[in-house]
Formats: C-alpha cells, structure tokens, sequence
C-alpha cells in the first residue's frame, strides 16, 4: 500500500519562520498518531542542525521537538530531515535516535547524491530506516537523475524521494520521471511536491498513478512558500478514483481543522512571489529572505527570483538573495543615471 509521509511538522515549520511550539508538537502527534500516516517528520524546516540565524532560528532545539513528538507516536514512525551539511552524525543523528527517531530523510541537492553516503550508511548501521532525498529534482534530466537515485540506492537507502523543492514541475514531467525511475530502481520510488504552479494535489495524484510507493506532503498543505501537498485533498482524490490509502480521511480533515488552523493565523495560498518563484524554478523557502532583501534594496522580489532562476541557485544559498539584490539595485540606480 502507497505510504504517506507527513512532513506538516517539518516543512509546515518554514510557514511560521520556524517557531513550531511544544503545544503544536504535542497536540499534533497526539491526533494524527491513528490516523493511518507512515511517519511523521519532525523539526525545522531545513532539517536537523538548521535553526541558524542564516536560514531561521527554531522556537525549541532539535532533540526537544523530537523527544516531545516521541512522547505522542505509539503507532506512527517519528521521523527526522537531514541536509548534510547542515546535520552531522556526531551533533545530530545520535542525539536525534536518543530522542527516539525510527526514520530518516537525509536529502541533497539532485546532483549531489554522493555526500549522504556517510549518513546513510550510519543510520542503516544504528538499524533505522533511512531514504535519500534529492532536492530541485526538475533541474536535471533523467538519465542524470537516475544516476544520483542509483547512489542512493547502492549506499543501501530503503527509497528515493524526489522533491518538487520550488514547484515548478508540471504532471506529464512528474508521471514519466517516475514511471522512469520505478522501471530501474529495485527500491520504492516517492515524491514530495510544493504548490507554486497549483500542481501539487495532481502532481501527487499522477506520481501514485506511475507508481509511486510514497507520498510526501503536510495537512492543510503547511509548508514552505505556496505550501506543499495538501495531505487530506490528496487522500480524498485517491479515494475518490478508487485508490485506497488506509488514512482516516475524516480524522484527518479533523486535525486540519482543529490543530494545523490554530499553528498560524496567516491564510495559505499560491501568492504572486509563491507564482514567480514556481516560474523560475526557485527553491519554495527562499520567500521569506527574498521580501526582505527586496524591501531592503528597493527593487522587485519578482526580479530577485528571476534572477535566481538564471543563476540555477540550489539550496542553502541564502547569502546569493543579498547578492542578487544588490546587483539590481546597482542596475537600476545606473540607468536612472544614463536617463
């Protein structure tokens, strides 16, 4: 049966500049423990070690969010998200597998496979469960990607997961990539979708339809920029076509009402800067600091986002938005003077 990974908890945490509280862990868990998801991921949005002042400071610690989710999950997997880079075994997995954590997501950019081997290899040694994870996986073409999957998969990951990071891919791209990939591979194939582009739900849909084995997405579509997978749509959707997904649809749509509408008071949807970003192909995440840098230099965060496309700027590459920035306002103040 198709797995849900629900990452409401992990990439819902982008939604509110990081600042999840022990009340929103606890009350989530406690709920969405019987409702039928595989795992639920737990932390700041860009994984374990990643509250920095460079791409947000979490409300609690790592191992505080993990051990408080712990408490609440008797029948549901606790996950966790690492970026190395980020997250090292030293600092954060071995703390994180004191906490509890059953499952890990150890992800990359999509060219980049070869770093998570160390990671990987540790996690499957300490008898966990580990998938690989590559990021922007639209950027590059199939024979490239499947060559980074098989990485993956010779360093012993239990799957692969493909993420849609800036929303950009579109359904037939999503339905071939995966059939693609599930014809070479011996491991399960998932996809973890964003919103930017309105292609989500369908993007879900079709990567289930080509064979996908596990589903990535948040409860009421919680996460970075235009959000991601909305979770209940998607279970309803499948249901609908005659795809059972063995969630509790109802309890689900419970906890989208009465727990994830409590996180934040800010409305969700595809805004202008979620659009541009989907466009150029950009990383979801990157909004927060790209309104910021835009108000700060005077230009358009339309343009910032444009360029970063032109620039194929990856993840965690923060400082660039500064440097892109300031690069058109320095465009614009010299044609204001040629005039």
């Amino acid at each position: 049966m198709l797995k849900i990974f629900d990452s409401t908890l992990r990439d819902g945490s982008h939604a509110i500049k990081q600042q999840l509280s022990l009340q929103n862990i606890a009350d989530y868990c406690l709920e969405i423990d019987d409702v039928g998801v595989y795992t639920v991921i737990v932390g700041h949005g860009n994984g374990l070690g990643a509250s920095t002042l460079n791409v947000g400071l979490s409300k609690e610690s790592d191992c505080i969010m993990l051990g408080e989710a712990k408490k609440h999950l008797n029948k549901t997997k606790l996950g966790a998200f690492l970026i190395p880079g980020f997250g090292t075994i030293q600092d954060n997995l071995i703390p994180a597998f004191i906490q509890g954590v059953d499952l890990v997501c150890v992800a990359s950019h999509c060219t980049e496979a070869n770093i998570t081997r160390q990671h990987i290899e540790y996690i499957l040694k300490e008898d966990k469960e580990v998938y690989g994870v590559l990021m922007l996986q639209h950027t590059i073409n199939d024979e490239m990607i499947l060559e980074q999957a098989k990485m993956i998969e010779g360093y012993g990951g239990m799957g692969v997961i493909l993420m849609d990071s800036a929303g950009a891919s579109l359904p037939n791209a999503v339905r071939h990539r995966i059939a693609f990939l599930k014809e070479h591979l011996n491991i399960p194939v998932g996809f973890h979708s964003h919103n930017n582009l309105g292609m989500a739900i369908i993007n879900s849909v079709v990567a289930a339809e080509a064979g996908a084995d596990i589903i990535d997405g948040t409860v009421r579509g919680f996460g970075a920029g235009a959000g991601n997978c909305q979770l209940e749509v998607f279970v309803a959707v499948m249901e609908k076509m005659g795809y059972p997904t063995g969630v509790d649809l109802y309890k689900m749509m419970e906890i989208s009402d009465y727990v994830v509408n409590k996180f934040s008071s800010k409305e969700y949807g595809i805004s202008p800067l979620n659009l541009i970003s989907g466009i150029a192909g950009v990383f979801s995440s990157y909004s927060t600091q790209v309104e910021e840098a835009a108000a700060h230099y005077g230009v358009d965060p339309r343009d910032i986002f444009i360029e970063m496309g032109k620039r194929k700027t990856v993840g965690g590459q923060e400082d660039i938005v500064v440097e892109v920035a300031a690069y058109l306002s320095a465009g614009r103040t010299n044609i204001k003077k040629e005039e």
